[in-house]
């Protein structure tokens, strides 16, 4: 099921029921026999398991409307003796194809070379495998006379990636990995790091350190920067229309026909009246005469302007005389 790891075939029975009866490719993909399912093989190395297995296995898997899917893994002393050093151990390899969804069965310490006997142990009906010949323990092509029997179905391989190909990408980029695993708490001597290259590789990750505090410094200079432009934009607006309102309340307070002049008109108004007294009326006793001048008593002649002729002279004399009588 997909809620638990596949199981281990030496861990558990054969699951046919009925007897195994030798099956054609046709007959297989017609869904036949009804009681049991089709068993198709499929073995491998399977290291650093990724997405190039899963899909080969996905294909296995699906050859058939009904099958059980066996996976054999061979051992690490059979891996390293026919070709070559793993980066995983037999151990981690069985437990990364038990958690294949696709995985009905896994098969440990698999054979390099499917024997008769093999097939016969297990009920294999069929054994998957891309169709490329595949040179190995001296054989051009160790799965030939699984093909003269008609017990080979081919699959498909996924193109760009594959085991060698990330082993040649850590290669390629070695110094990096023992950098980051350096700066993670490993030891020189766990990954096998001269003290030299331990030094350099050191260095460099503090100069990194170094480039991306420099790094984080501008991020947040930039930041800093833009958020002065839009508060120093928003005060800017808010002056705009502090400066507008300021002006509109000036001019209509000291502007041609503010509020200031009609009231300066008005007081000046005042003022004027305040300083011109309304005249005295023509009636008035007093008027007519100069304030500056008080009348000259009758008796007093006036020695500049003599009479011009006796005439004069007498009647004058008789209007001061009338005049005093007036008096009495």
């Amino acid at each position: 099921t997909l809620t638990a790891p596949a199981p281990f075939a030496d861990e558990t029975s054969c699951q046919c029921q009925a007897p195994h009866e030798k099956l054609t490719i046709a007959q297989a993909r017609l869904g036949t026999p009804v009681d049991r399912p089709v068993r198709v093989y499929a073995d491998g190395i399977f290291d650093l398991f990724h997405a190039g297995h899963a899909r080969a296995l996905m294909q296995a898997k699906t050859l058939f409307p009904n099958s059980y899917l066996l996976v054999g893994v061979c051992s690490d002393d059979l891996t390293h003796k026919f070709k070559g050093f793993t980066v995983m151990s037999e151990t981690e390899r069985y437990e990364a194809l038990r958690h294949c969804r696709y995985v009905d069965e896994v098969i440990r310490d698999a054979p390099w070379t499917l024997t008769p006997e093999f097939l016969e142990k297990h009920k294999i009906d069929f054994v998957a495998h891309d169709d490329i010949p595949y040179s190995s323990a001296g054989s051009d092509d160790v799965y030939k006379h699984i093909k003269e029997a008609g017990m080979f179905v081919p699959t498909q391989r996924t193109e760009g990636i594959s085991t060698s190909d990330i082993i040649t990408r850590i290669v390629r980029d070695y110094d990096v990995y023992a950098r980051r695993n350096l700066q993670r708490g490993y030891t020189a001597k766990e990954l096998n790091v001269s003290f030299i290259n331990e030094k350099k590789y050191r260095f460099q990750n503090q100069v990194d350190k170094m480039k991306e505090k420099v790094k984080n410094v501008e991020e947040k200079s930039k930041e800093f920067v833009y958020k002065v432009e839009e508060k120093s934009h928003d005060l800017i607006q808010k002056w705009e229309e502090k400066s507008r309102e300021f002006i509109g309340n000036f001019l209509e307070l000291f502007g041609p026909d503010g509020a200031w002049k009609q009231m300066f008109q008005e007081r000046s108004g005042r003022m004027l009246q305040a300083f011109s007294p309304r005249q005295s009326p023509n009636s008035s006793p007093t008027r007519g005469r100069s304030p500056s001048r008080s009348p000259s008593p009758p008796w007093v002649i006036n020695k500049t302007s003599p009479p011009s002729s006796p005439k004069a002279a007498s009647a004058s004399l008789s209007s001061m005389s009338e005049g005093d009588e007036d008096e009495k």
